[in-house]
């Protein structure tokens, strides 16, 4: 394995949300994700009623798992199977700290990362980039670990989406396809969050660049999902609920919805979407599509690869307006 083919990293990191794996774990969980913001318990038990539908599970540790396991096989599959692959959650086991000193206890020197979140911002980008800087202060003889940059209109997290997108309009009945309306959806944060216009308009970017080449001329819209903070705070709007009403209003008679803002079906895109947005679309008589996420595909997993690669000069590929992303967040922190 040569240095030029790993860029001089002698690990990959894989860094994700985490989240409960049983209804004993869905507090504590939602406890360490909102630790000091003072939220009261009685809303985090409404919010853990959505991990109870499902058992108290999120689905996200086990999509963590599979792409863990998926990115091994592509990196054996090309030449590279003695780069090992660690895996550590920020706000759940296994957690990033206990991760970072094993990698210490491995005799790793420096990893590369590879978040679970394709876009720039506070709670995309920085927030990852401080609990990194955080967890190497506090273990000792901690690896250098560099994040790898944002990969949002990498192509392959592009393509993936293309293809579900065409998926989901083809699954609808003919009559329907042909006029339904595409819901591109996104996290909504705070208007206050440093970093929310970069954020929104590379969802804008590549929302514009799925739908041209997916469904040329298909109307479309960037919608929000998944606030959670106080009625009086603006967050990023319309929220997807509300769009869905606009639709109906205008007489659209089908919606196929793209998470564009995620890169796998965890809670937000399980609950929010498949239950609240479903549920939402079923009321107003509005046939609703929607789209998989990138998750395991072939080509989003190969771009992990490719993220890695080009840190030792094989090209940054890009698609859209933006041109390729720095390798440290933009002005989010």
């Amino acid at each position: 394995m040569s240095q030029a083919t790993t860029a001089g990293f002698d690990a990959l990191l894989l860094i994700s949300f985490g989240g409960p794996e049983g209804p004993d774990d869905v507090i504590p969980f939602l406890e360490n994700v909102t630790r000091g913001r003072g939220i009261p318990r009685e809303r985090l038990a409404k919010v853990g009623e959505h991990y109870h539908l499902f058992g108290g599970v999120s689905p996200i540790n086990r999509q963590c798992r599979d792409l863990k396991a998926a990115i091994e096989a592509d990196l054996a599959a090309h030449g590279l199977a003695d780069l090992p692959v660690y895996w550590g959650n920020r706000n759940w086991d296994p957690y990033l700290a206990d991760t970072v000193r094993q990698m210490a206890d491995d005799g790793i020197r420096r990893a590369a990362a590879f978040v679970t979140s394709a876009y720039d911002g506070y709670s995309c980008c920085g927030q990852y980039e401080q609990d990194i800087e955080r967890v190497r202060a506090e273990v000792s003889c901690a690896p250098e670990i560099e994040k790898l940059r944002v990969y949002y209109n990498h192509p392959g997290f592009v393509e993936p989406f293309v293809e579900a997108t065409r998926a989901a309009l083809d699954s609808l009945p003919r009559d329907l396809a042909d006029e339904a309306h595409i819901a591109f959806s996104a996290h909504s944060v705070p208007l206050s969050q440093p970093g929310r216009e970069l954020y929104a308009a590379e969802l804008a970017d590549v929302s514009s660049l799925v739908a041209e080449t997916a469904a040329p001329g298909r109307p479309w819209k960037l919608v929000y999902q998944s606030r959670s903070g106080p009625p009086a705070q603006p967050w990023l709007e319309p929220d997807i609920g509300d769009h869905l009403e606009d639709l109906h209003a205008a007489g659209v008679r089908a919606v196929v919805n793209v998470p564009i803002g995620f890169v796998s079906d965890h809670m937000e895109v399980k609950y929010d979407l498949d239950v609240e947005a479903a549920e939402t679309a079923d009321k107003l008589g509005l046939a609703f599509r929607r789209a998989a996420t990138p998750g395991t595909h072939p080509r989003f997993v190969a771009m992990v690869r490719e993220l890695l690669q080009e840190r030792a000069g094989s090209g940054r590929p890009a698609l859209g307006s933006l041109g390729p992303r720095p390798d440290t967040c933009g002005e989010c922190r």
